[in-house]
């Protein structure tokens, strides 16, 4: 099939490239004419485990392209996909003018029937608004489908090629069996492919994190009176995850959701819910519960050293909200820098990926070291903040030998406590005793 992505940024070239890779012939589209030029020089311009390996494939046998030029790829494709940003305002509501913006210059190029498709995370309502904008100037027919997306960072190769479900909004029968025939290769399993309106699509993705949302920061406030009551949110976890009716996911206490979805999806149902006079007072703790987990975090941090942190010299084990990505939006770990520094603190990080993005935010603020040990070199204390699987299983007695104080705030729950008082740190992590 003759596909076209518009928009090149996290979703946009996963999508691409996973289309590309089951035989379809893509093009991308992006203003940005050098990462335009990267991409096709076959250079990754984001952090996704296997994707690079596609990327150069799909490209090196002609399925895979990228151009600047809009009309082109209008012109020369059958589904036209929209993947554009939908940032939250400070209201919580998504900004639509780049879908808004584009399905106006659509109208004015499609001669032909198309499909565009959100692949965007937009609001209820968003397809009929991009309906009327294409209709304005379009002569042709044409058809708007909402095709939200469900991908993890970290795992979206795999989320995308071998899909737990597919939803689509769609009310035309036309665009329905395009659609299918074009998703039917990523669910040969058996996982099932949703139809339904466009606003029960749009809907869903913001339900979906929203939900997924709210149990992180139900755990985190289970983990919070596990502390109080002398509990163990490890052992809660596995009594409540072994009922099949909760499941094990997402039961996993810390510092807080962070990321591209959870916050702003949350905020935008939150906002949706506002504008039909309705209080959904679940989403609004989700929040505030999430919002005081990273300053508790740094409270059990402060508290320890009597509220006295001027001086101090930290190590930052993990930047990116979580691992195996280099996505920094949201990240628990920004919020801890900016306490930190507030207090006169020195910190030197270190992070598998994402160590470019926030010196883009920080500067010189902070020091970026070129190893996790090297992190440790002159620091009084030692901080993990992202679980990535190099920080599991570490040398302990580095870790004892180069810390001062022998000091380790764990903020994702990845060590033994046990463990580490019996190697003799003073060792803090979430919701156990």
């Amino acid at each position: 099939m003759k596909i076209s992505v518009i928009g090149t940024g996290y979703v946009g070239l996963v999508s691409g490239t996973c289309f590309a890779e089951t035989g379809n012939s893509v093009i991308c589209v992006d203003i940005d004419a050098k990462k335009v030029e990267r991409l096709s020089r076959k250079e990754c311009t984001i952090y996704e485990p296997g994707l690079e390996t596609l990327l150069e494939r799909n490209v090196d046998e002609g399925r895979l392209v990228f151009t600047t030029d809009l009309a082109f790829a209008v012109k020369n494709s059958d589904i036209i996909f929209l993947a554009l940003p939908t940032p939250p305002g400070e209201d919580g509501s998504a900004d639509l003018s780049y879908v808004l913006g584009m399905a106006d210059q659509l109208g004015k190029l499609i001669d032909n029937y198309k499909i565009i498709v959100d692949k965007s995370t937009v609001p209820v309502g968003t397809a009929d608004r991009v309906r009327e904008a294409i209709a304005k100037n379009a002569k042709v027919e044409f058809d708007v489908v909402s095709n939200p997306e469900f991908l993890r960072e970290g795992v979206a190769v795999e989320d995308f090629l071998k899909p737990d479900r597919v939803v689509i909004g769609c009310s035309s029968d036309r665009a329905r069996l395009q659609m299918e025939r074009l998703y039917k290769p990523y669910v040969m399993q058996g996982n099932p492919i949703i139809f339904m309106d466009e606003r029960s699509a749009e809907l869903t993705k913001y339900a979906a994190n929203s939900f997924l949302a709210t149990k992180i920061s139900f755990m985190n406030e289970i983990a919070n009176l596990c502390e109080l009551t002398g509990s163990n949110v490890d052992m809660v976890r596995r009594g409540m995850g072994s009922d099949d009716r909760i499941g094990k996911r997402f039961l996993f206490a810390g510092i807080g959701y962070g990321g591209s979805c959870f916050p702003k999806d949350v905020q935008a149902l939150a906002k949706t819910s506002r504008d039909h006079n309705y209080d959904f007072q679940i989403l609004n703790a989700v929040m505030q519960v999430n919002k005081e987990q990273k300053q508790l975090f740094f409270e059990k941090i402060k508290e320890h050293y009597k509220g006295d942190l001027k001086g101090k010299n930290i190590a930052l084990w993990g930047l990116a909200f979580k691992p195996n990505t280099d996505d920094i939006r949201e990240a628990p770990a920004l919020d801890l820098i900016a306490n930190l520094l507030a207090e006169g603190c020195s910190i030197k990080c270190y992070d598998p990926e994402a160590m470019e993005n926030v010196e883009r935010i920080f500067g010189d603020k902070i020091a970026f070291s070129k190893s996790m040990y090297d992190a440790l070199e002159g620091s009084d204390f030692m901080v993990l903040a992202t679980e990535w699987t190099v920080f599991r299983t570490p040398d302990f007695q580095i870790l004892k030998d180069k810390l001062k104080d022998q000091t380790i705030f764990d903020g994702r729950n990845v060590y033994d406590k046990s463990q580490m008082l019996e190697l003799g740190f003073n060792y803090y992590s979430i919701g156990r005793p």
